[in-house]
């Protein structure tokens, strides 16, 4: 099995890091180019956005392959036409990846109304679940309660929408949605492989892993491409069908709730977000109101810098990951008490972190053009006086050199 890991991983990785730049010539073609519009865009220059279509090749490309190897070697390793029909399920799977694809495809391109998207989001979520894939079979703790058919398809379109959207909302920063993904497959990996989930699974989410790899290198800040909704959109949907895959057949309560574990920051965000705009907007209609609201928005608030917000996300999605790995396999005790060491371990170092924003008087260096911002000395030129510290500056201010955005800017050290 381990090698058909590896297989799916490094393949997968190979074919998105070698398509990403033919993604980005595709993009500036067609025109699906990210043109900041607003603030609530943290870029300040138009960025190509069809990365997602570099990460659907490098996945497609990894896990045909293994499943047509797989196949000719010994076809009862993945079960495609036995009493599981993951033949079946599969076909479900890329069916949905089609009408989800073309629908995003269009949004990167033209823009759609969020209607027309919910709409080929749901679907797309009903090819997978016509196919057969449900989310559970049993209610968590009580497993001699049955789910009712209709009520588990309902619960599988939700799932499928909830995640898939979940991932997407947080799409905000360079490397973000891509990397909280990437650790998020991981986990999952390592509970499936623990948990004897099919091999289907292990093969299907590893293949994901490596196609983010690929891309990633181009979406770090300074970001070269986006990912776009195609991508985004994509990573959701396939990481929720993954995971029910994953979990099928299993009637212990504890592995059910793992993938809720490992999702849980994205999905965290999501209902606030949900939350946030209703009570702003009165109406469920302001749930389709973008704002900057979100964690990593209020982050960079805070004087972080944008490569900062990412990995604080970033380790804040491993801790979710890691947690439900220990709650499977040692327990609910020892996964607790990783909780508290983490939680004490932030509260006494959280003083010294802070201090990464930069300490009163603290020049900052742009990232992009290496021009220092010095407090004593300001900006006037934007009507910045002297004794201005970096983080006090107005939100919208930008490098007077580049014009790159104030969380483009690093505590500069002299050397």
């Amino acid at each position: 099995m381990w090698g058909d890991i590896a297989i799916a991983f490094l393949l997968a990785f190979i074919t998105a890091f070698m398509m990403t730049p033919y993604s980005i010539k595709l993009a500036k073609k067609v025109g699906a180019v990210d043109v900041p519009k607003d603030n609530r865009r943290m870029h300040h220059k138009p960025i190509p956005k069809l990365g997602g279509v570099a990460v659907i090749a490098g996945f497609v490309v990894s896990f045909i392959y293994l499943v047509i190897t797989l196949s000719i070697e010994d076809s009862s390793r993945l079960n495609l036409f036995g009493i599981e029909e993951y033949g079946k399920k599969i076909l479900g799977f890329f069916v949905g990846v089609l009408i989800l694809g073309i629908t995003c495809f269009i949004d990167d391109v033209k823009t759609i109304k969020p209607l027309a998207k919910l709409s080929g989001q749901l679907l797309a979520a009903i090819a997978v679940v016509v196919s057969g894939i449900r989310i559970i079979e049993v209610i968590p703790f009580f497993e001699s309660a049955v789910l009712n058919e209709a009520v588990s398809m309902i619960l599988t379109v939700i799932w499928i929408i909830v995640i898939t959207n979940a991932i997407n909302l947080m799409d905000g920063l360079d490397g973000l949605s891509s990397g909280i993904t990437m650790i998020s497959c991981i986990s999952l990996l390592i509970i499936f492989s623990l948990n004897n989930s099919p091999l289907i699974a292990i093969i299907m989410i590893t293949a994901l892993a490596g196609a983010l790899c690929g891309f990633l290198p181009f979406n770090f800040n300074p970001a070269k491409t986006f990912i776009g909704d195609t991508g985004s959109n994509f990573l959701g949907f396939t990481l929720s069908v993954v995971s029910i895959l994953g979990v099928a057949k299993t009637y212990t309560a504890v592995v059910i709730i793992l993938p809720v574990i490992v999702l849980g920051l994205p999905i965290f965000d999501t209902v606030c977000a949900i939350l946030r705009r209703i009570h702003k907007g009165k109406s469920l209609k302001a749930i389709f109101q973008a704002d900057k609201g979100h964690l990593h928005h209020r982050i960079v608030r805070k004087g972080f810098s944008q490569k900062q917000a990412v990995y604080i996300l970033y380790g804040i999605s491993a801790t979710f990951g890691m947690f439900a790995v220990i709650l499977f396999e040692s327990g609910i005790i020892k996964a607790i008490s990783f909780a508290f060491m983490v939680i004490a371990v932030i509260a006494l170092g959280y003083r010294s972190f802070s201090s990464l924003r930069g300490e009163e008087g603290s020049m900052y260096e742009c990232s992009n053009c290496k021009y220092i911002y010095n407090p004593k000395v300001g900006n006037e030129t934007a009507g910045i006086g002297p004794n201005t510290e970096f983080y006090d500056l107005p939100e919208d201010w930008k490098c007077p050199v580049c014009g790159e955005r104030k969380d483009m800017f690093t505590p500069y050290e002299e050397k």
